[in-house]
Formats: structure tokens, sequence, C-alpha cells
């Protein structure tokens, strides 16, 4: 592994497509030979409508729910009420364990639900000072400090996932990863 792993963040407007550029990075990554692990979210619908996020181990494939209408319990983000538990025990447990056993770190997404969870910070910046490559994705208009100081960060890499670059860019990440190893 290369003495300077790579940190690249996506962001762009809702709906761009960076989970889509996440998702398709991970199977190239995957192809060529790299060990990957960490987190990722999807929405949760129910007769077409938004009803919630749940949470993703890319490797051991357990879900829960990262945050739902109706929940009573947890910090509230617009109409959903985050679960903390789930995305302590699902998420950060991901990023913990692929800090310690994969090549790349991929987490989807810092953004402000998972931002209430101090474990979920602390796990992010263990990523970043690890020897691992991380490759997540990062909510563009939070103003939070954790965001804040990860956009600033000269040594970060930011692409902004448009519909014009979001079929690039996973070969482009994966070369750039691939070239570090």
């Amino acid at each position: 592994m290369a003495s300077s792993p790579h940190r690249i963040f996506l962001t762009g407007e809702p709906g761009c497509g960076k989970t889509t550029v996440v998702k398709k990075t991970a199977e190239l990554l995957v192809a060529s030979g790299f060990k990957i692990g960490g987190m990722t979210s999807k929405e949760l619908r129910d007769k077409g409508s938004r009803k919630g996020f749940c949470v993703e181990d890319l490797n051991t494939h357990e879900e829960g729910i990262l945050a739902e209408v109706g929940l009573t319990s947890g910090p509230r983000v617009g109409r959903y009420v985050v679960n903390l538990r789930d995305l302590n025990a699902i998420g950060v447990g991901a990023i913990q364990r692929s800090i310690e056993t994969a090549e790349v770190v991929l987490v989807d997404e810092i953004g402000p639900m998972e931002l209430h969870s101090d474990l979920f910070i602390e796990s992010v910046r263990a990523a970043l000072s690890s020897s691992k490559h991380v490759l997540a994705t990062i909510h563009k208009r939070t103003k939070h400090p954790f965001v804040m100081a990860v956009k600033s960060n000269p040594e970060f890499t930011i692409f902004e996932v448009t519909v014009e670059n979001r079929e690039e860019l996973p070969v482009h990440i994966l070369e750039k990863i691939r070239r570090g190893k």
C-alpha cells in the first residue's frame, strides 16, 4: 500500500448519483482485487413514497434502520427520526471492521443524520487516520464542523457528482486508488 492513502469524497445535489458512483466503484475495486468494507445507506420506500433510510454493512449485508418517519426516540432531521442504535451497531461497526480488514473503507454517507452520532464521527476520523484508502459521500449543504474540516482539507480529493460525470467517475476513482496501491 502507498505511504499516502487516498481520501476521496463525493458530493453533489440529492439524487445526482453519489451512492450509485460508490456502489459502481466498489464493484470495480472488488473486480480489481481490492478488499473493501464499510457502510452504505439507501432509501426505504412504501407505496412510492420515501419513509426513511436504512444502513447496510457492505461485508455482512446486515441492514438496519438509519432513520424513519414515525420513530419515537432519537434526533430529528426534517421529518425523519435517526435510529442511533442501528447506526452505531451496523454503520459504525462496519467502518471499524473495515479499518482492520479492508484496503478501501467506504462510507455512504457523511450527512446530517449520521453526524448525530459521535461514534460515527470518531469511526470516520479513525478511517481517515488509518493507512487505508477512504471513499465517502459527503452532504453538500451541511455546515457541521466535521464536514467543513473535510471540505477544507487540501490533502483530500472532492468530486462533485453530476449527471455529466457520474458514469466516468467510478473508473477515474478506481485508477486513482490503483495508482496508490
